[in-house]
C-alpha cells in the first residue's frame, strides 16, 4: 500500500510517504495541505519520532525506510547516516567515507536528493571550510536542527 500523511510541528508542515509498510520520503511542504493524507500507524510513529527529535529527547530514528535512487545515492545517504548526532562532516569527508575522494560535488548533489530529511541527517554536512551550505528548507533550519543537536548532547 503506498500513501502519505501530513504532520505539523514548529518547523512547518511535513509530508510523509510511504510504500508497503516503509518510509519512502520526508518533505517540508511549502503549502497546507487540503486534507490530512491517509495516517497509518507507520506516519503516526514517524511524526511522534521527529517530534521527540524537535523536542531533543531522540537522537536517532528507528524507522523502516526504503530507498529509492541509484546506488551512488544510496551509498551516500547510507555514508550519512553514520554521522554521529551533534556532529557534522564536508563533503569531501563523505566522498573520501564512500571511497571516491574526488566525488564531493556528486556526493552534494545526492545528498540534495535525499528523500528523507532529518532521518538521513544530509543537514549535518557542511562545506570543507566549515560553512554551512546549501539545505532544502533553508539554512536557518538547517542551522536550527544544528544547533538543536549541539545543546543536546
Amino acid at each position: 500500500m503506498n500513501g502519505y500523511a501530513f504532520c505539523r510541528n514548529r518547523l512547518g508542515t511535513f509530508q510523509i510517504n510511504y510504500e508497503d509498510g516503509s518510509l519512502t520520503g520526508l518533505q517540508l511542504v511549502s503549502s497546507e495541505p487540503d486534507g490530512p493524507g491517509t495516517p497509518t500507524e507507520l506516519t503516526e510513529r514517524a511524526a511522534s519520532e521527529l517530534a521527540e527529535y524537535l523536542d531533543g529527547t531522540r537522537k536517532s530514528f528507528d524507522l523502516p525506510i526504503l530507498l529509492k535512487g541509484t546506488p551512488f545515492q544510496k551509498k551516500v545517504w547510507m555514508a550519512l547516516c553514520s554521522i554521529p548526532y551533534g556532529e557534522t562532516r564536508s563533503y569531501k569527508d563523505i566522498a573520501v567515507q564512500i571511497g571516491i575522494n574526488n566525488a564531493f560535488r556528486a556526493v552534494g548533489m545526492a545528498n540534495n536528493r535525499n528523500p528523507l530529511m532529518i532521518i538521513i541527517p544530509c543537514h549535518r554536512v557542511i562545506g570543507s571550510d566549515g560553512s554551512l551550505t546549501g539545505y532544502a528548507c533553508g539554512l536557518e533550519i538547517k542551522r536550527e536542527l544544528l544547533s538543536l543537536e549541539k545543546s543536546n548532547l
